[in-house]
């Protein structure tokens, strides 16, 4: 009787999942959005972080509605179903700038392959991104990442520019690579983590190319992070506070990218 045949290595998933493959699953990792953005001919992005947490206006007035119905309107729910509301505003004006500048590039761009807007392709600020592209009608890609909460890819990302992460680093290394833009709305540890990762890579020169980083809200970054004060106190220059730039208003937002991105555009025409 012959022996059945073992699966090929590539083929083995409990090898593939095993600790000894780490460095395959890493690679796939890169390898895989590599080629799934060139198949769909994306040429650079322009990317919202933001949280995950922060609701449409229209499901946060409807939290409030209903807790008042069903008579659930205790201090505490009451508090946090109105800051819900107050936050609603920076998903409202990240669908409108994403729509917006959709608009704009896909009026130079057919088909749309440049400067489209990429989220981490969760909830929150990332589906406003997301929702505003797809509603202008052009391409926009979810960076997703599997974590035990929040993190469901949101249904406006393009299927085929829908990824799935495992490592972070990989995901980030994405997020970046592609990057002419970054969009920065209020959030919590991660958009830190993703705001600070940029600064850095920026700053230490291991991004050679020009980007512009915007953070939006300066009457929410004042009171979660004192970057001036570093400048004050000698840990970082003053030249330093040069790498971004704070907006309060989707007008203001729009009229540092789009001069920005025409820049972006001449340049890569000359170099052609």
């Amino acid at each position: 009787m012959k022996n059945k045949k073992p699966p090929k290595a590539y083929e083995n998933k409990k090898f593939l999942s095993s600790s000894s493959a780490r460095e395959l699953r890493i690679l796939s990792e890169y390898l895989e959005p590599k080629t799934r953005l060139r198949r769909n001919k994306v040429q650079d992005t322009v990317v919202f972080f933001g949280s995950a947490r922060i609701l449409p206006e229209k499901e946060a007035r409807k939290n409030i509605e209903t807790l008042k119905a069903e008579g659930k309107d205790t201090a505490a729910a009451m508090r946090k179903a109105e800051r819900e509301l107050k936050n609603a505003r920076y998903y409202e004006d990240a669908m409108e700038l994403a729509f917006r500048l959709t608009k704009w590039v896909k009026s130079r761009y057919s088909p749309h392959s440049r400067f489209i807007v990429t989220s981490g392709g969760g909830p929150g600020i990332m589906e406003a991104a997301n929702r505003g592209a797809k509603k202008a009608g052009g391409k926009t890609i979810g960076l997703n990442i599997s974590l035990p909460f929040e993190q469901e890819p949101n249904p406006y990302i393009d299927k085929e520019l829908n990824f799935e992460f495992h490592y972070f680093f990989m995901r980030k290394l994405w997020l970046v690579y592609s990057a002419k833009a970054f969009v920065i709305f209020p959030g919590g540890f991660g958009t830190l983590d993703e705001f600070m990762e940029v600064l850095t890579l920026i700053h230490t020169g291991k991004v050679r190319k020009e980007l512009k980083v915007i953070l939006y809200d300066s009457a929410f970054w004042d009171q979660v992070i004192n970057i001036p004060k570093l400048a004050e106190l000698g840990t970082i220059s003053e030249s330093d506070l040069k790498l971004f730039t704070v907006c309060n208003s989707v007008e203001e937002m729009e009229q540092e990218l789009i001069p920005h991105l025409k820049k972006v555009e001449k340049k890569s025409r000359l170099l052609r």
